[in-house]
């Protein structure tokens, strides 16, 4: 596939799984659905590795490196944002997660020495002020109540936890590991640090038996986890993770597009520029000079 189709596969999943979670939300804890998702995804991709004979087998160094992966990109990561969700509207933690662009830039100069891109941070500050017009309502009902602003802390630093999952995917695609393989097993250890945190909470693992909770999970596993991830990842490999970051921008407005015609949302003009600052940011971040993180990265010693 092309990289814009690779784009457009992550975000138009992405800005979809928001329909299937809400059927995720209930009967079992958020932690322990999250288990459940990225456990059934590492089963998919295992399973798959297998039967296609693909090499399963690493150093105990790289399966370090890829558990690093696993729990910043697939564990902590979504931790934190379901609980920040608690605290805050999902318009405000769609804001925050939508800064993990400036993260990427931030941390692939901090670790790949990748000089800064003054067109990428200038998509990305179109792009972040695009989202909080279109949130604009949250944003300026947010309360500076303890509980608030531990959210909006907590959705802040879990979009740092993301970034560094993204920087550590960057190394381990730069030493060659193989994105089947390695997502499998990140997968399988993003779901273990879930599991222990569930377990340090006191989360019960209960199972869901309803056909709109398994048919939720499905979509989530399947669609949201091994395809999306794969073409992200794959889309990261190509482009680097600066420009492949901007996903974090254009998914809530494919959720937002969404919710129109399932949920007859009423668009009102912040958010019309909100999505034209959005649809610029996209343009010039998609279309302006490559980033040269993953040179960087390619000249680290192998592993």
């Amino acid at each position: 596939m092309s990289s814009l189709n690779l784009y457009l596969v992550a975000i138009a999943i992405w800005g979809s799984t928001w329909l299937a979670i809400k059927f995720q939300l209930g009967v079992v804890a958020p932690a322990v659905s999250i288990v459940w998702r990225f456990g059934l995804s590492a089963l998919m991709l295992l399973a798959y590795a297998r039967w296609k004979k693909l090499n399963l087998r690493f150093s105990a160094r790289q399966h370090v490196w890829i558990a690093l992966q696993g729990v910043f990109m697939f564990g902590m990561s979504y931790v934190c944002v379901y609980v920040s969700e608690q605290y805050l509207a999902s318009g405000l933690v769609a804001v925050a997660f939508s800064i993990i662009v400036f993260w990427n830039i931030i941390l692939v100069r901090l670790f790949f020495g990748t000089p800064i891109n003054p067109v990428a941070v200038l998509a990305a500050a179109l792009g972040v002020a695009g989202i909080g017009l279109v949130f604009l309502p949250e944003l300026t009902s947010f309360s500076t109540a303890r509980e608030s602003v531990f959210g909006l802390g907590l959705s802040v630093i879990g979009t740092l936890i993301a970034s560094l999952g993204s920087m550590a995917a960057t190394r381990n695609q730069a030493h060659g590991l193989p994105t089947v393989q390695a997502n499998g097993f990140a997968m399988l250890y993003g779901a273990i640090s879930v599991a222990l945190y569930a377990v340090l909470t006191g989360d019960s693992f209960i199972f869901d038996w309803s056909f709109a909770y398994v048919a939720s999970l499905l979509y989530l596993a399947l669609f949201g986890s091994v395809l999306a991830f794969g073409a992200y990842l794959t889309l990261m490999r190509r482009i680097g993770a600066e420009r492949a970051g901007y996903a974090g921008v254009a998914v809530p407005i494919v959720a937002l597009v969404l919710s129109t015609v399932v949920e007859n949302l009423r668009w009102q003009a912040p958010m019309v520029a909100g999505v034209a600052l959005c649809l610029a940011g996209n343009i010039l971040m998609l279309r302006g000079s490559g980033t040269r993180a993953q040179v960087a990265a390619e000249e680290l010693p192998r592993a």
